[in-house]
């Protein structure tokens, strides 16, 4: 905390040498009516840098704060469709102007030409556009570091982004996706250089950009809009590096542009839990789980949805791909890409688990490892085609495989309240897995004029087919009595198999301006047939068939849902209802024992919200919607799994469809004025007929079924405020956030109905301090409480707290060498004796860049102390356990990157964005 006050004093002291100032006035048009969201900014005469900007409110006034050492600075006001005004202020602490009256923009009179600088920020009816030439960043930033300094813009340490505390789940480029939709591909790949403007809008879905239809206003999609002279040519990354213990890293990705068409590759080899596609010079390809506040390591990525790396464990990953997009003159619009990954991940388990009991408690301890060796596939096409301006038709097919072998053993215990040993366990497993599955999306629409009125018509089907082919070998000892040791030698051959079919309509009439009634019926059944086939062996074949233990079983769901509703679509309010009935039709046939089951349950489908917009960037919104899930095969299927013998599941085939309500509230407010916004939100979810497990523990060995019970709560109420201080070269970020969490959880165990009630706290912060070109500090702390109460057995109630502190630091001094840090540090509250309950992880980074700044020649130290741990505790509805995993520790890995451009097509635009209006 020392530190933090430090580097709060040497900002205000760095600032005591410049003026503060403050600039008031009104924007109006040429009728004297004030214009809402005109952007006001002030710029230095000598070369036209950005010093502050701001946004007129809805009465036109405006509040522009900043500092500066010049006596005077340019002020320019730029709104769409009006001509821009500029002036030259004197700098003094308080300035007021007149009202600002601007001139609609005359395009056909050109005897006139005005060069201006663009606006930094650009707010039009439903669109947000950032210029980024008014942004500084180092010279070889890609977009996330570009995005880091834009107002409003929250980037955290896993690459998520928020935009006034919005989250963003799409990323564009020139309205294309980039790579599918992962946008931390794009996010760490696009160098800032290419980048002319930043867009963000409310996400749409596909349909909903056709038909006009308003998006989700609390989801986010941020287009890159390229420059014209970088919209033709090709960038790419080369890198490789090896390093001690044998780790070592390979990867490349190219993209190449041409107008309207896009074709990117990539592939890499590691065996360092890395994704190898990054352009952070700093930080990248630092074992997954680098730059990250949290209370365990992860080993995961994913790319465009594929999954590689695990929970936990060291991956191998070997990954190719390409993406192609390409639009022609004729309405057509074509997508598609493919992914392979081969993954080899070898993980290493320790659990001490305490099981509480109506009266009572007992202890399991294991010590598992596995190694699963995957290959996976997975290609998507879309292609469009609009046959006028009012029809359009999308197909979308995808396919998807995954082709696996997994190695798993397992030791168990377990032990009675007075930690006697009541039974052993050791379990040797190899499984073939294999899997497909193949999808497809039509969707035809068609317009009925310009006022928003259509009809929709959309299908879906899918099919997807899972064969497991396990060699089983258990032997169980029971210390107290050993008639029930047991030994079990099978083969499991289980094959599962499901199709499912789905079709919509919807038909929109216009009511009046931006009122609308919306009529829909959407339909789905989905039928799944699970079937199970175990043998024993006898002299080491397979031939002995274990009736008791297979099944051949099979769920068929049939969901329909009629509804209505008229919505209001207007800038100030937003009115969605759609109120209808929820059909839902669960049958289910267990072949082997002839039993069938067959209801149909009917509850009330509504989902409906209100947003209310204060100005244009406050709002509040309320929503409330239904929802019913059907059980999945494995909590219907009436056999038993004995694949761990001390903990036995079998299916329960009279389950009944969850039903859920939520209700969720938020408030947003962003002031462009003091760059400063709070984000707040709270929502809650009552559940009934929620699907739980029931268990019986009899001899320590527990069986497991399924139950429904009602009365299933949870819920969450925070918020977030962050404020930016921007003095010349040198800013401040500052960033609070709290949140707090509720779950009410209902179960059974040994027949006897409980509660358990959890409660979670968690406050933290972060702070970014930068000076351009010389050094960026960012630290941060987050505190975690937990609170969980059982009234079963109230002795056993916990409470504990987590501590998470990290620093990162980055200076890119002197000239040409970028030297990094990155320091975590974790606390875990009252875990069991013999688990490390601190990590400490450091890693440090010192990278040289040369030939023009394309190539880096780095050094990097991963887990630079030997001190990584993976330590959790977890709290379920009616247990507690420590879990500690094998995690990738220290080594030392020398690489060199090589970064291959070349632009043309267009004159490149001026300086900071620079452009000639004619008027």
């Amino acid at each position: 905390m020392r530190n933090v006050f430090s580097l709060l004093l040497l900002f205000i002291s760095a600032a005591s040498f410049s003026q503060e100032f403050a600039v008031t006035g009104t924007i109006t048009d040429e009728n004297k009516n004030p214009l809402e969201s005109a952007t006001i900014y002030v710029e230095q005469i000598a070369d036209s840098s950005l010093v502050t900007y701001t946004i007129s409110e809805k009465d036109g006034n405006f509040l522009l704060k900043g500092n500066t050492e010049a006596e005077k600075l340019n002020l320019i006001v730029s709104y769409n469709g009006y001509a821009p005004h500029q002036q030259v202020v004197e700098i003094q602490k308080n300035i007021l102007i007149e009202s600002i009256q601007l001139q609609p923009m005359k395009n056909a009179l050109d005897e006139v030409t005005l060069t201006a600088s663009r606006a930094p920020i650009t707010i039009k009816k439903d669109t947000l556009e950032f210029n980024a030439g008014s942004f500084d960043t180092r010279q070889d930033a890609n977009l996330e570091e570009l995005m880091k300094k834009l107002p409003g813009v929250e980037v955290d340490s896993d690459g998520n982004i928020t935009v006034n505390g919005k989250p963003v789940s799409r990323i564009l480029v020139n309205g294309k996706e980039f790579f599918g939709n992962d946008p931390k591909i794009a996010t760490k790949n696009l160098p800032k250089e290419i980048i002319d403007k930043i867009q963000v809008t409310d996400t749409k879905t596909k349909s909903e950009e056709f038909t006009g239809k308003a998006g989700d206003p609390d989801n986010k999609t941020i287009n890159i809009e390229l420059k014209e002279d970088k919209n033709k040519g090709y960038f790419s990354r080369l890198t490789a590096g090896g390093g001690t213990d044998d780790r070592y890293e390979l990867s490349g990705i190219g993209n190449y542009f041409k107008d309207d068409m896009r074709v990117s590759i990539l592939a890499s080899s590691n065996n360092i839990n890395s994704s190898g596609f990054s352009f952070d010079e700093v930080f990248d390809m630092m074992g997954g789980n680098a730059r990250r506040i949290s209370f365990n390591s992860n080993g995961s990525f994913s790319i465009n949805g594929n999954g590689f790396g695990s929970s936990g464990g060291i991956t191998k990953s070997e990954t190719a791909g390409f993406n192609f997009v390409n639009e022609w003159d004729n309405d057509m619009e074509l997508s598609a890409d493919y992914f392979y990954g081969r993954n080899d991940t070898e993980t290493r388990t320790r659990v001490e688990r305490e099981n509480i009991l109506p009266d009572s408690r007992y202890f399991t301890n294991s010590l598992s490892s596995s190694n699963l060796i995957n290959d996976s596939h997975r290609a998507n096409l879309r292609y469009e085609v609009e046959f006028d301006t009012l029809t359009k038709l999308s197909i979308a097919p995808r396919f998807n495989a995954n082709i696996g072998t997994s190695f798993r053993d397992r030791n168990e215990e377990t032990l009675d309240e007075n930690m006697n040993l009541q039974n052993t366990s050791v379990i040797d497993e190899m499984e073939e897995l294999n899997s497909a599955d193949f999808s497809n999306n039509i969707d035809f629409i068609k317009r009925f004029g310009g006022r928003g009125s259509y009809l929709q018509i959309d299908v879906d089907h899918s099919h997807s087919k899972q064969e497991n082919e396990n060699i089983y070998f258990s032997q169980s000892i029971f210390a107290n009595a050993p008639e029930n040791d047991r030994v079990q030698d099978q083969l499991i051959d289980q094959d599962e198999k499901t199709n499912s079919f789905g079709a919509g309509i919807s038909k929109r009439s216009v009511l009046g301006d931006e009122l609308f009634l919306d009529l829909n019926y959407d339909f789905s059944t989905s039928k799944s047939r699970n079937t199970r086939n175990v043998f024993d062996a006898v002299d080491g074949n397979y031939v002995n068939f274990n009736e008791l233990l297979s099944n051949d079983f099979e769920v068929r769901s049939f969901k329909h849902t009629p509804n209505a509703g008229v919505n209001y679509e207007g800038e100030v309010w937003r009115i969605d209802t759609e109120i209808g009935i929820l059909s839902t039709t669960l049958k289910t046939d267990n072949f082997i024992d002839n039993v069938s089951f067959d209801n149909t349950y009917n509850n009330i489908f509504v989902d409906a919200d209100i947003r209310y917009s204060i100005e244009r960037s406050k709002s509040i919104s309320l929503g409330y919607s239904t929802n019913a899930d059907i059980p999945s095969v494995r909590q219907l299927q009436p056999v038993e799994d004995r694949t761990n013998p001390l903990n036995i599941v079998v299916g329960n085939p009279e389950l009944e469809p969850t039903f859920n309500q939520r209700i969720n509230f938020n408030f947003r407010n962003f002031d462009f004025a003091t760059r400063s916004g709070f984000f707040g939100y709270m929502y809650a979810n009552f559940t009934d007929n929620q699907v739980v497990a029931t268990s019986s523990v009899e001899d320590f060995v527990r069986t497991t079924t399924y139950t429904n019970v009602d009365g299933v709560i949870n819920g969450n109420l925070g918020g977030s405020y962050s404020k930016t201080f921007k003095k010349d070269a040198r800013e401040l970020r500052l960033r609070l956030r709290m949140n707090t969490g509720y779950n009410r959880n209902v179960g059974f165990i040994n027949a006897v109905k409980y509660k358990s009630d959890q409660f979670n706290l968690s406050p933290g912060f972060q702070m970014t301090y930068a000076i351009d070109e010389l050094l960026e500090i960012n630290p941060g702390y987050t505190l975690n409480y937990n609170d969980i109460s059982y009234d079963i057995n109230s002795g056993r109630d916990q409470s504990y707290t987590n501590h998470a502190l990290s620093l990162e630091t980055t200076t890119y001094f002197p000239e040409n060498v970028v030297f990094g840090n990155d320091i975590s540090f974790n606390h875990y509250g009252n875990v069991a004796p013999g688990f490390d309950n601190t990590s400490l992880l450091w890693n440090m980074s010192l990278g040289y860049q040369f030939l023009k700044d394309n190539a880096t020649l780095k050094v990097k130290v991963y887990d630079l102390l030997d001190q990584n741990v993976d330590t959790r505790r977890l709290v379920g509805d009616d247990y507690i356990q420590d879990v500690n995993n094998l995690v990738l520790q220290r080594y030392a890995m020398l690489s060199f990157t090589y970064k291959l451009s070349s632009f043309g097509g267009g004159k490149p635009p001026g300086k900071r964005g620079g452009r000639m209006i004619r008027m």
